[in-house]
């Protein structure tokens, strides 16, 4: 997959969270780029929804924070469910996609004559490190 043409503040806001192996909150991310020219949560917020709308991250949305798709190359997150496991204790995340989760929600959803907008699965719990 091309990425899409970014401008040089979604690039910046993409970098930061593409090398953060936790989510990130927009004010961490605005923290983490006043040396690059950032003073207002309005810059990160809209290299955010840009960047969101074209399916390079997720906000999750339980920890009102960010983070950088795990498999940008495929269609199907833009369009998808996205399920996330997220652990309470050292709040690593994982991403995945499973189409026959979306063909069951999209049976539902049709059987119902609900129209969905959007999708996120949140897991908590803990991940195998912190469980044993």
């Amino acid at each position: 997959m091309n990425l899409p043409q970014l401008t040089k503040n979604q690039g910046l806001v993409f970098d930061v969270l593409r090398r953060s192996e936790q989510p990130v909150s927009a004010y961490t991310i605005l923290d983490k780029l006043r040396d690059h020219g950032f003073r207002a949560p309005l810059q990160v917020y809209r290299a955010l929804d840009k960047l969101l709308e074209f399916g390079l991250v997720h906000r999750l949305e339980s920890l009102n924070a960010f983070v950088a798709c795990a498999h940008p190359a495929e269609s199907c997150c833009r369009h998808g469910t996205v399920a996330f496991t997220i652990c309470n204790s050292c709040g690593h995340v994982d991403e995945f996609h499973d189409h026959e989760v979306d063909h069951r929600l999209e049976a539902f959803t049709k059987a119902r004559r609900f129209k969905p907008e959007k999708t996120t699965i949140e897991i908590r719990g803990l991940c195998a490190a912190c469980a044993a």
